[in-house]
């Protein structure tokens, strides 16, 4: 492959590498080995995710994502912020369109550098998950947004050591065989939350996660009783706000808002990917 032009977004703090792959330059087969490769920090562009824009036919456009060590991830929804403003500002779609995930259709608007996701409907809440191997971590909340959550209440988020935490739970046999992603939140103000993220994938805390906000956002609201909507501050200084409809035990309608900014763009060069 030669040099391969991309956009290097940031949604939150959560950055990813955007390349439109409509007409295929990346082939299927290579995508896992070159997504690592190109994700590493100091060696090439660095970044969390990897997203490859492809066409649809049935709506505007359909996304590929990977974590940064070349896995498939179903569901991003700051990944998903940041296609929907590419596509936008390329004129692959207008300010609302629609397009194709592992974790379903999502729709999205685009307001300047500010972008709305409608999420995917919630599945599989659990307000109570025990975890018999982290006694000191004794239950959690779990929620699949897209992709599966634990979420854990703390008294100061920046009293706990996100990263070796997060690894041990992330592993725990609860969770298998997919493993969990496992956020940390604490009250700051009425309606605002203070959130880390260990993500799956990444291996690492990351400076905002999308869908563990609005993990964090449904546990607290069927837990609570908390209404919609909920902002959360993120490790990155951002502001995220999660939208939702309750009824009963039913959440639908899950919105997730927050800005998704181009940082540079530019031409991966073949040195980016190699060994």
């Amino acid at each position: 492959m030669s040099a391969i032009p991309f956009y290097k977004m940031s949604g939150s703090g959560n950055d990813f590498i955007i390349i439109d792959n409509r007409r295929p330059i990346l082939p299927a087969l290579a995508a896992p080995q070159f997504v690592a490769r190109v994700c590493r920090r100091g060696m090439a562009v660095g970044a969390d995710g990897l997203i490859l824009v492809e066409s649809s036919d049935a709506v505007d456009f359909k996304w590929r994502f990977f974590n940064s060590d070349g896995s498939v991830a179903e569901m991003c929804g700051n990944g998903a912020r940041c296609a929907a403003r590419f596509a936008f500002l390329t004129g692959i779609a207008g300010e609302k369109m629609a397009f194709e995930t592992l974790a379903g259709i999502i729709r999205a608007e685009v307001r300047g550098d500010q972008v709305r996701v409608q999420m995917s409907d919630p599945r599989d809440l659990i307000l109570d998950q025990a975890l018999e191997d982290e006694p000191q971590w004794s239950t959690c909340g779990r929620v699949n947004t897209g992709v599966p959550h634990a979420v854990f209440e703390v008294a100061d988020v920046n009293q706990v050591d996100v990263t070796t935490v997060g690894r041990r739970i992330r592993w725990l046999p609860c969770f298998a065989p997919a493993g969990t992603n496992v956020n940390f939140i604490a009250p700051l103000t009425a309606g605002r939350w203070a959130i880390r993220t260990y993500e799956r994938g990444v291996e690492d805390e990351t400076l905002a996660c999308g869908t563990g906000n609005v993990a964090a956002a449904l546990v607290l609201a069927q837990r609570y009783a908390t209404p919609s909507p909920l902002t959360f501050e993120t490790r990155g200084g951002s502001l995220l706000t999660v939208h939702f409809r309750k009824t009963h035990d039913r959440f639908d309608e899950v919105y997730l808002e927050g800005d998704a900014r181009v940082i540079c763009t530019g031409m991966l060069n073949p040195e980016a990917w190699q060994a």
